[in-house]
C-alpha cells in the first residue's frame, strides 16, 4: 500500500494505542478489584497481549509496518532496514499512542482502580514490575538484574521471530508455485501470449501470495507474543517494548489519587530504565543477527 509518511505516523499512533487498550485493558480486567475478570489468571493476560499485537498487525501491517515499538524501529534503522529520518517521528507517535491508549484504559476502569487495595496491581495495569521487588531497597538489585535478563531474552526472541515470520513468508516454494500456475494458464489459453502479459500475471499472483503470507505471518507474531507472555511473563510481565512500558508509567505518575485511588503508590522510576534499555539492546542484536544470517 502506497501511503504518505504522515499517514504512517498516524497509523503507528493508532496501532500502539490499540496495543495498550487490548493488552493493558486485559491486565486491568484480571488485576483490579471488582471486575468480572478479576483473578481469572495469567493465561487470560497472555491471550490478551497476543491479540493486542496480532490485531493492529493485521489491520495496519501493510501501512506502517506496524512497528508499535521504539526498540524495533531503532533496531531496523541501525541495521539499515528503516530510514533514519523517520525514526524520531515513529518513536514519538508510538510513545504518544501508548499514553493515549492507557488513558482509555483508565477511563473505562477508573471505578475499579478506586477499589483496588494493592498498589502493585494498580501500577501493574500500567507498566512492568519485577516479581522480586518486595518494596524494600534491598530487593532492588536482584529485581533489576533478573528483570533486565528477562526483558532482554523475551525481546530478542520477539524481534528475531518477527523478522523471521514476516521476511520468510512461510515457504521458499512460493516462486515455483506461481510459475507453475502461470504455465498452466498459458497452456490453457491456446493462443499467443506476450512476455509482458506473462510478467504482469506473475507480478499479480506474487503480490497476492505475499499479501496472504504476510497476513498469516502477522497472526504468527500474535501467537509468538502470547507464548512469550506465558513463558517469560513470570519475572516482569513482560514489557518487551519501551513505549508500552514508559508511556503508561508516565501516565501513572501524572494521574492523581483522585483518579487511581488512595492506594496508588510510586511509579518505581528506579526500575523504569530496564523496560526501555533491555528491549532496545535486544532489538539491535536480534535484527543484526537476522540480517547477517538471512538478508
Amino acid at each position: 500500500m502506497d501511503v504518505t509518511w504522515t499517514v504512517k505516523y498516524i497509523t503507528e499512533f493508532l496501532a500502539t494505542a490499540l496495543l495498550i487498550v487490548i493488552g493493558n485493558g486485559t491486565v486491568a480486567n484480571v488485576d483490579l478489584k471488582g471486575t468480572k475478570g478479576n483473578n481469572s489468571g495469567w493465561i487470560l493476560i497472555a491471550i490478551g497481549y497476543g491479540l493486542a499485537v496480532m490485531m493492529p498487525a493485521l489491520m495496519f501491517g501493510n501501512v506502517s509496518g506496524n512497528h508499535i515499538n521504539p526498540a524495533f524501529t531503532l533496531g531496523l534503522a541501525i541495521s539499515g532496514l528503516f530510514p533514519w529520518k523517520h525514526v524520531a517521528a515513529y518513536i514519538i507517535a508510538q510513545l504518544l499512542g501508548a499514553m493515549f491508549g492507557q488513558l482509555m484504559v483508565v477511563m473505562v476502569y477508573r471505578p475499579y482502580f478506586m477499589k483496588t487495595e494493592n498498589p502493585n496491581h494498580i501500577l501493574g495495569s500500567f507498566s512492568t514490575i519485577s516479581a522480586l521487588d518486595d518494596g524494600t531497597k534491598e530487593s532492588r538489585k536482584a529485581a533489576t538484574i533478573n528483570g533486565f535478563l528477562n526483558e532482554f531474552l523475551g525481546s530478542f526472541v520477539l524481534f528475531f521471530g518477527a523478522l523471521a515470520l514476516t521476511k520468510h513468508f512461510f515457504g521458499a516454494e512460493l516462486n515455483s508455485i506461481i510459475q507453475s500456475n502461470i504455465s498452466s494458464q498459458v497452456a490453457s489459453l491456446g493462443q499467443a501470449v506476450t512476455d509482458d502479459q506473462i510478467a504482469e500475471a506473475v507480478k499479480v499472483q506474487f503480490a497476492q501470495a505475499v499479501n496472504g503470507s504476510q497476513s498469516v505471518a502477522h497472526m504468527g507474531i500474535g501467537f509468538l507474543v502470547m507464548a512469550l507472555v506465558a513463558c517469560v511473563g513470570g519475572p516482569t510481565g513482560p514489557g518487551l517494548n519501551p513505549a508500552r512500558d514508559l508511556g503508561p508509567r508516565i501516565v501513572h505518575h501524572l494521574l492523581p489519587k483522585s483518579i487511581l485511588g488512595e492506594n496508588k503508590s510510586d511509579s518505581k522510576w528506579w526500575y523504569a530504565w530496564v523496560g526501555v534499555c533491555a528491549p532496545i539492546l535486544a532489538s539491535i542484536a536480534a535484527v543484526a543477527l537476522f540480517k547477517y544470517l538471512y538478508l
